[in-house]
């Protein structure tokens, strides 16, 4: 690691340690870079303070330097223009480029199944998928990336506990940010399959052990580096707390076990949680589903998820994805697997076992109900993927996100609810279910 900040810092704090990235990167890496590639996340880490921390890096090195910029969206939708300006501010829009996670991407190896049967043999041991005793991920990667040269490669990002790796950000940026369809399939397959509670909160997942492996055995050669924000609350205002700098696996550890000691939340079992999603960030379930990955470890047996989403409008960020969900719903992980073993090779579970794993890990599995309060979809879309619905206007009277406080709040007929005002900043869990 070659530098890190652990104490709440301003974003007048936070940008002079952008500049001291920026000047390490040059003493360490490449001292007058001609070609500079920038790799923050999209916009549903906006809130992280990535987009303005990609704007000044970007005005450091555009005075010498050629700059481009790649947002790591995975399968996610690409930005609009307006979006773009949002995030980057005055980054020009012909500098950021659109990643095509399935037809932009070039496969340059994989993780054998040897090496993934060795990583997840302890969460099988535990019962596990089956799947997982041969199960080969390929590495595919986007080829602007590879091919075009580059004298830097910065990652910026914001690590936070998260369903599939156990924390956001390091080499996720690469795995799953600008993996192919084939990479990001499988990744989240596998993820699925050791089990989504299993990977909350845990800081080398049997995924996250896969990928090490890759970065190390496919990425080596590549002259970049990372830059890590943790965050967490203070005053009911989400602040910088640590920024964490560096090119070796060494720089994830600092920061996931920070965000592990401020970003875990332990709760007795909760029977009624109140999630905001916020309106300018999560447009479809496939995003918006954070509130339930982030507080599944807490719900009581019984309880109720309520997901105030003022901006949603789809299920997937794709039309096929969208359409799986619409045809299967959230329906549990034993009727999921059962579909997908039963499915052909080229059919739709199979060809996007990312969706698959997607309903999996947005199934509350029969122990709690899930209701969404949408801005812009119906009561019947709502409902016809087995989640519940609640009238959006309603709502917002009766749990309004700007008078309710982080935590515990009593409502005036009496009812006890647990609100959260960004579940993606987080993980709440029972202490059982922590451990």
């Amino acid at each position: 690691m070659w530098f890190s900040e652990q104490r709440t810092l301003t974003k007048q704090e936070v940008l002079p340690l952008a500049e001291k990235f920026a000047d390490e990167a040059k003493q360490r890496i490449c001292k007058h870079p001609k070609r500079v590639l920038l790799l923050p996340p999209d916009i549903t880490r906006a809130h992280s303070g990535a987009g303005y921390i990609t704007e000044h890096l970007y005005k450091i090195f555009s005075k010498d330097a050629d700059v481009h910029l790649i947002p790591t969206l995975g399968q996610h939708i690409p930005h609009t223009p307006e979006q773009n300006r949002w995030m980057f501010g005055s980054v020009p829009e012909e500098r950021i480029h659109k990643h095509d996670w399935r037809g932009g991407a070039k496969r340059i190896g994989e993780i054998p199944a040897g090496f993934v049967r060795e990583a997840t043999a302890a969460v099988r041991a535990a019962g596990a998928s089956p799947l997982l005793e041969n199960w080969e991920i390929p590495v595919a990667l986007n080829a602007m990336l590879l091919d075009e040269h580059w004298d830097l490669i910065l990652n910026i990002g914001h690590v936070v506990p998260h369903e599939v790796l156990g924390f956001a950000n390091h080499n996720k940026n690469y795995f799953i940010g600008l993996g192919g369809k084939e990479m990001i399939c499988a990744s989240h397959l596998m993820a699925a399959c050791c089990g989504i509670e299993n990977n909350l909160g845990t800081l080398t997942t049997p995924l996250r052990a896969c990928y090490n492996y890759a970065e190390e055995k496919y990425l080596k050669g590549l002259p970049d580096a990372y830059l890590q924000v943790v965050m967490a609350y203070e005053k009911e205002q989400l602040v910088h707390i640590g920024v964490f700098a560096g090119e070796t696996v060494e720089t994830y550890l600092g920061a996931a076990k920070l965000s592990q000691q401020h970003n875990i939340t332990v709760v007795p079992p909760l029977k009624k949680v109140v999630a905001v999603m916020q309106g300018n960030e999560f447009y479809s379930t496939w995003v918006a589903n954070k509130a339930v990955y982030r507080t599944r470890k807490a719900m009581a047996d019984g309880g109720e998820l309520l997901i105030i989403a003022p901006g949603l409008e789809r299920f997937g960020e794709q039309p096929e994805i969208d359409a799986i969900i619409r045809k299967y719903g959230y329906t549990g992980t034993e009727r999921i697997m059962k579909l997908y073993n039963e499915c052909p090779a080229d059919g739709d579970l199979k060809n996007f076992a990312v969706g698959t794993a997607h309903l999996i890990h947005g199934s509350p599995e029969g122990r709690f109900k899930i209701t969404y309060a949408p801005g812009k979809m119906s009561k019947a879309d709502i409902e016809s993927v087995n989640f519940g619905y609640a009238d959006y206007a309603e709502t917002v009277k009766q749990y309004n996100p700007e008078v309710l406080q982080n935590g515990f709040d009593t409502m005036p007929d009496g009812e006890e609810i647990y609100f959260i005002d960004t579940p993606s900043a987080g993980l709440w869990s029972t202490k059982e279910r922590l451990a």
